[in-house]
């Protein structure tokens, strides 16, 4: 294996301990912010941190760009529905 795939395989155990570090938090945590809060931030770095890593084994450039998008897309649905789901909250929907 090369350097760029050890690196790749680093990058996906942090991006899957990062998934579990916020589903630990989802589960644990009491109240619903708290919850959106570990869920929210560990998830958006675990996924960042998986699509680094497979935009690193792509084999071109359009795939790593792909992957950007998909990053991004992501940080907006999570970030739209845990204000969502908080706002809910607040107003007494729990």
């Amino acid at each position: 294996m090369s350097a760029s795939e050890w690196v790749a395989v680093a990058l996906l155990i942090a991006g899957c301990f990062f998934y579990l570090a916020g589903t630990i938090g989802l589960l644990r945590f009491g109240d619903v912010h708290s919850r959106l809060h570990a869920l929210t931030k560990a998830d958006n770095l675990g996924l960042m941190l998986v699509c680094a890593a497979l935009a690193m084994l792509s084999a071109n450039w359009r795939t790593a760009a792909l992957l950007v998008l998909v990053w991004l897309l992501g940080l907006l649905a999570a970030t739209v529905s845990a204000h969502l789901i908080a706002r809910h909250a607040r107003r007494g929907g729990d």
